[in-house]
């Protein structure tokens, strides 16, 4: 019976760990497939980096259930934690709380339909799906499952440096002077490599902030060390976010170190900026934008422009995707940058995050497609949701409920090159203040 098998579940980050809980909550036999080799792989990427949400905001409640039984101590409710502590204080000791549900070391290269690829309509709906994975060693398995949620998020596919969102001529040749992540400038490597240079930061959300904040810092002691922030609007606007209007301090308090090093002089800020070419010189790297204007050559550059999903192994899977966005069709309107300048993002589970292949779902980042901003907690609301619904809770499924700070900031990427529209009033006039989401890569 297709019911008897389990729910595959990809990836042991923070969404796909919370959606293993709530299955087992709801006693639905589960399977979680992690690539690396340990829970929270991604986030050891960038554990140097401290979140914007409170350990309150960080911590599934099916979760914490499985967690208290084996002793479990809840750090402080209102202490922002670095990625590090976030995986070694809640995510490892939830893999290991679900124990051998959690298969480490385990690739998922395909989805599928049993016996069916994606043109097949005929028992189609009555198939379990196949879910192909590559261990390790080299070895290949099938597994079966009722249904998959693929909560891999999108940190091992950054966007590229291009303004076009192709990469830039020449960025493959000189791969190994961009970084697509936060430097770790308390780390001897990154510190060494960025200290006493020249760096472009391309990017204007909190992951460009982050970095350029640092630059800052390191540019104390080493004054030879330079930083010039490419931005692709043509202003600076409100990038910098709400300031104290923003319900998350920390990412409040980011925003105004950011601008006051801008204010400072010890940033260079260039807007109005597409990069479409890298040349490689004796003076350095030379960036290019689509209009034939360059740059003072640099020595590194940090590409921080978002990052968008890896569909490559749901080839076979029919997904319901939003032309724009990547993201379900359902759930986009709710998300869409270029909208939702003000307001809020909506409460959302499993019927915005449904496709066309009934019992699939993406969750977590990967459900937001390119859209560039994501909270923990809505990922954790997903799953919440997705379970209830797997379990024929359908009310329960249908009840979502979730509240998120607001930032302060009013501005969405649809605006940045006509700031009137603020001037006018356009979105921003008796709409509520928005709510914006933040990649775990930019500080959850």
């Amino acid at each position: 019976m297709a019911d008897e098998l389990p729910v595959v579940v990809i990836g042991a980050g923070p969404t796909g760990l919370a959606a293993a809980a709530q299955l087992e909550r709801r006693r639905l036999p589960v399977v979680v497939l992690e690539k690396g080799t340990a829970a929270g792989a991604t986030v050891r990427e960038w554990g140097h980096v401290r979140l914007f949400s409170m350990w309150r905001d960080l911590v599934d409640p099916a979760a914490e259930k499985l967690l208290v039984a084996t002793g479990w101590q809840r750090p402080a409710d209102d202490v922002c934690p670095t990625g590090r502590e976030w995986t070694l204080s809640y995510l490892e000791p939830l893999a290991a709380a679900l124990g051998d549900r959690v298969r480490f070391g385990a690739e998922v290269t395909g989805v599928s339909r049993r016996g069916r690829d994606r043109v097949v309509d005929t028992g189609r709906d009555e198939q379990p799906f196949t879910v192909v994975v590559r261990h390790a060693d080299g070895s290949h398995e099938r597994l079966l499952a009722r249904a998959v949620i693929d909560a891999s998020g999108t940190w091992t596919t950054p966007n590229p440096l291009g303004g076009d969102g192709l990469p830039a001529l020449g960025e493959d040749t000189v791969a190994d002077r961009i970084s697509y992540r936060i430097p770790d400038l308390a780390a001897d490597e990154d510190r060494a490599r960025y200290a006493g240079r020249r760096t472009a930061v391309v990017g204007r959300g909190h992951s460009a902030l982050t970095t350029l904040v640092a630059l800052a810092q390191v540019a104390e002691e080493e004054p030879a060390t330079r930083a010039v922030w490419v931005l692709r609007r043509g202003e600076v606007g409100d990038t910098f976010g709400g300031g104290a209007a923003d319900q998350l301090a920390a990412r409040g308090a980011l925003g105004e170190r950011a601008r006051a090093a801008v204010e400072s002089g010890a940033i260079e800020v260039v807007t109005g900026f597409r990069t479409a070419e890298v040349r490689a010189g004796e003076a350095g790297l030379v960036l290019v934008d689509d209009e034939g204007r360059t740059l003072d050559p640099v020595e590194e550059i940090v590409a921080l422009t978002g990052f968008r999903p890896d569909l490559s192994p749901l080839s076979e899977v029919r997904l319901g995707l939003d032309a724009t966005l990547q993201a379900p069709v359902e759930l986009a309107p709710l998300i869409d940058p270029n909208v939702h300048s003000c307001g809020t993002v909506y409460p959302h589970g499993e019927r915005e995050l449904s496709h066309p292949e009934p019992g699939f779902y993406l969750a977590g980042m990967k459900s937001y497609g390119r859209a560039p901003t994501f909270l923990a907690l809505t990922g954790f609301e997903q799953v919440r949701s997705i379970a209830a619904h797997l379990a024929g809770d359908h009310a329960s499924a249908r009840r979502v409920e979730l509240t998120l700070p607001e930032t302060g900031v009013c501005g969405g990427s649809g605006l940045f090159d006509a700031p009137q529209a603020q001037d006018e009033g356009g979105c921003c006039g008796p709409a509520p203040e928005p709510v914006e989401l933040t990649l775990p890569s930019a500080s959850t």
